[in-house]
């Protein structure tokens, strides 16, 4: 049995915040990603799927946003807000890949950060 001087309690400073209606956990003020900073693989494999669907747009393999979302199976506009990444600048890029830097967005936020000019688009993304 054990005894009310044996239980040990961990404390998580986490705040409950609800978006669209669902909970989303929010990480203290204070938190630092770990320290072995490697790349969110969630990002790379967007930001490399969206400069595919670019190659093979430009190449001519398709001609609309739609026919590129029928061929590989996607609604058209999720393949469109995609696509959006190939378009990040190249400092935001080279931060995000090779820099082993974490963006402070989600990567819905990251695909909004596509429409500001290329100089802004790190402080956007970077906080």
């Amino acid at each position: 049995m054990t005894q009310a001087n044996d239980t040990i309690r961990v404390l998580i400073p986490l705040k409950v915040r609800k978006k669209n209606g669902r909970p989303k956990l929010l990480p203290p003020v204070d938190y630092r990603p770990s320290e072995d900073r490697t790349p969110d693989p969630h990002f790379l494999r967007a930001i490399g799927r969206a400069w595919s669907w670019r190659r093979r747009m430009e190449a001519g393999e398709f001609a609309t946003v739609h026919d590129l979302a029928k061929a590989v199976d996607l609604a058209e506009r999720h393949v469109s807000r995609q696509l959006r990444l190939a378009y990040l600048s190249p400092a935001v890029l080279k931060r995000l890949t090779c820099g082993r830097e974490s963006p402070a967005v989600s990567l819905m936020s990251l695909v909004e950060a596509t429409a500001a000019p290329w100089p802004e688009q790190a402080n956007k993304v970077f906080g």
